[in-house]
């Protein structure tokens, strides 16, 4: 496997979704490339933090944030 390849299979590795073979490779890989496990590293905290931005919905709006970028994003979390 390479490191586009396992870039490409991380979120895939993170849902328990890879097959055994592929998450095989992707085990292998993450064994033998410092890079490749940095990066892993980096994206689960991404994914954590990014999580914990939304712990508290009723947070003030900082005043600096334009009302149609709020009404947007409301906008767009009501259609999911």
């Amino acid at each position: 496997m390479t490191c586009r390849e396992f870039a490409d299979f991380i979120m895939g590795y993170l849902s328990a979704e890879l097959p055994d073979e592929t998450r095989r490779r992707f085990m292998r890989h993450l064994s033998l490339c410092d890079n490749c496990r940095a990066y892993l590293e980096s994206y689960e905290q991404t994914v954590k933090l990014g999580a914990r931005a939304f712990d508290d919905e009723d947070a003030a709006i900082p005043a600096a944030v334009p009302e149609d970028l709020i009404r947007a994003i409301l906008d767009a979390r009501r259609a999911s």
